[in-house]
């Protein structure tokens, strides 16, 4: 591919800086190793004149709203509180870019606000794990996915932070061959380029130094039953081992007990769910395994210091 590629990002309100500096430096570099310009870009914002990230920098764009005349493909980039940024407005542009054929794609939390528009239903998509439990919850047929990027959909995603650059060289890579892609990273000083299917993030073994496959599978059997609770004897029956046995491997490997940390598991998921979502405490206890609204009240106060109703309110 000889001719100039041409990638628009739109910028949200207190989109994330690492997410965006990860997509577009790549490209710079790539125009700089093959000293030609084999990308261009442009940035857009709703009012066509900035967007704040959220680390409080102020980035000048020069588009809003109107078409983007075609471009290679347009990333939507953004970052905290995506809900209340993905307006009416920003929707219906998004919509009409689509309908005028723009290959679309997105990095970090962008692809809620392409959910949000009706574009991720049976897609597969990598968002930030920080908003997968969002995700199951307000956008159910959108296909998750634990990969750092999703690079073989008609809409791509990165996951948020350096998985951008992972698309943007694999992108180039692509286009340009491996090679170009290589002097790419090394001009970064990034050695540790991932392919899409790695994961997010670091695995339990490699966090805790630990290689124990029934530790693994009963993590694996919480996680998959957050909403209905399995029981620790339960779940050492379906790993054919004793209950006392784990026990032994939590506290050996994790210096927990399973309850505790299959609590805690599900305390985490509440407070995702509090701050990303407009469900009600109830709906939410009953998602994260509680039936009881005010037994989860006291278990969530007793973790947190506060209750889950002071949660959201200090988040608001």
């Amino acid at each position: 591919m000889t001719e100039t590629q041409h990638f628009s990002f739109f910028l949200l309100p207190e989109f994330t800086h690492i997410a965006f500096s990860c997509a577009l430096e790549p490209l710079r570099i790539a125009n700089l190793v093959a000293d030609r310009a084999l990308y261009r870009w442009s940035l857009i914002s709703e009012d066509g004149k900035s967007a704040t990230c959220s680390n409080g920098s102020v980035t000048l764009t020069g588009a809003g709203l109107e078409p983007t005349r075609h471009a290679d493909r347009l990333f939507v980039i953004s970052g905290v509180d995506v809900q209340s940024h993905s307006t009416a407005p920003v929707l219906n542009w998004l919509r009409r870019e689509r309908a005028a054929g723009t290959p679309l794609g997105a990095i970090c939390s962008g692809a809620y606000v392409l959910a949000k528009a009706g574009f991720l239903d049976g897609v597969e998509t990598a968002v930030h794990w920080a908003w997968h439990d969002l995700f199951t919850e307000e956008f159910p047929e959108v296909r998750l996915v634990r990969n750092v990027f999703v690079a073989r959909e008609k809409i791509i995603s990165a996951s948020g932070g350096t998985a951008a650059a992972d698309l943007m060289l694999h992108l180039i890579g692509k286009a340009h061959g491996a090679d170009l892609a290589t002097e790419v990273a090394d001009q970064m000083v990034y050695n540790a380029v991932r392919e899409g299917s790695a994961a997010q993030r670091v695995s339990i073994q490699s966090r805790h130094g630990m290689r124990n496959e029934h530790l693994k599978r009963a993590i694996a059997i919480m996680e998959a039953s957050i909403e209905a609770p399995e029981s620790p004897s339960l779940i050492a029956d379906e790993l054919g081992i004793s209950t006392r046995q784990l026990e032994r491997l939590f506290a050996r490997y994790l210096n927990s007990t399973p309850k505790h940390y299959f609590m805690e598991m599900r305390l985490n998921r509440a407070q995702n769910l509090l701050v990303q979502t407009e469900q009600s405490v109830t709906e939410i206890a009953m998602a994260c395994g509680f039936q009881s609204t005010s037994h989860f009240s006291k278990v969530y106060r007793s973790h947190f210091g506060r209750s889950p109703m002071v949660q959201r309110a200090k988040i608001g």
